[in-house]
């Protein structure tokens, strides 16, 4: 099992000296590393990013792509086209980026592309510019794995690509081999999505890109710890990530604030090992014969069986 963790959450203990967070994340028994573009990397080259991740027996996953500054009126989709043009071009260097250190993904999360009044953007437009966009990124890294991360709302009051319909519609319109969707367990949550239900979907087409686990109350992004709120929904999810082998690291997008980050990490990592191992005692037969009965008492029987 492939696991990261956001970076975001050590670096304020860690004198912001990413090379200690790295050494950190191999002695809790992290394996893989997903990097902020360009927020992680721009005082490091790919070079001694891929050195430093040897050093300390990880490897990339991949990088995310961070816009900000220009960026807040919109990236893709931004009636700016030279602004527009601009987020292309950091995409391209992000893909440049992941393919030096050895990663394999590069996520784009369109924060602010979205709207917060009616009559504020043209809809239309911006679908086809957003489409347009990610085709020519993905045409220039057909060898990476260009995945599509949604979010309801948070920065905008809407986003664009704000559910696993429009993603997974968006997808099927720019119609290339190399893109794919990552599932954030809080989004869909926000979204009153079940997180098993997309994953099931992606893990069947073969366009699950990305897993980011946590955890909250469906309001907002409350990044709690994996499995404290929605345990069951939290098997179900890993369940289906496992029955049609899912292989990129699974991350951990959990916001520590009063709690300590190792600590918070260290529990993660136990919960998601143990969710797999109930997973394999039961075995795979098990859940396709529970799912096969249609029955909510067999459900019930299921987590009797796991508080067993």
């Amino acid at each position: 099992m492939k696991l990261a963790t956001r970076i975001n959450s050590f670096l304020p203990k860690y004198e912001n000296d990413i090379e200690k967070v790295f050494e950190k994340f191999n002695a809790m028994g992290l394996t893989h590393v997903d990097l902020n573009y360009p927020e992680h990397v721009k005082d490091y080259s790919a070079e001694s990013i891929k050195q430093t991740l040897d050093k300390h027996n990880l490897k990339a996953n991949g990088v995310a792509l961070r816009f900000r500054d220009d960026f807040i009126n919109g990236e893709l989709g931004n009636s700016d086209e030279s602004i527009s043009n601009k987020a292309i071009q950091l995409c391209k260097e992000a893909c440049d980026y992941c393919r030096d250190i050895k990663g394999e993904v590069v996520t784009i999360w369109l924060g602010f592309d979205g709207f917060d009044y009616s009559f504020q953007i043209d809809y239309v437009k911006v679908w086809k510019q957003i489409v347009n966009s990610i085709s020519e990124i993905a045409e220039y890294a057909p060898d990476l794995k260009i995945s599509i991360e949604y979010k309801p709302f948070q920065p905008r009051a809407y986003a664009f690509i704000d559910s696993f319909g429009v993603a997974l519609s968006m997808i099927k319109e720019i119609d290339k081999e190399n893109v794919g969707i990552t599932l954030d367990f809080c989004h869909m949550l926000m979204k009153h999505e079940n997180p098993a239900y997309g994953a099931s979907i992606l893990g069947n087409q073969g366009k699950l890109y990305g897993v980011h686990l946590n955890d909250g109350y469906g309001l907002n992004d409350d990044g709690l710890m994996i499995g404290t709120n929605n345990l069951i929904k939290t098997i179900e999810f890993i369940y289906y990530s496992k029955l049609y082998k899912y292989n990129q690291a699974f991350y951990f997008d959990t916001f520590p604030v009063i709690e300590d980050p190792i600590e918070e990490c260290e529990r993660n990592i136990k919960m998601i090992k143990k969710i797999n191992q109930i997973i394999d005692r039961l075995g795979l037969e098990y859940f396709e014969d529970l799912i096969k009965q249609n029955k909510a008492v067999k459900v019930s029987d299921l987590i009797l069986e796991i508080l067993k």
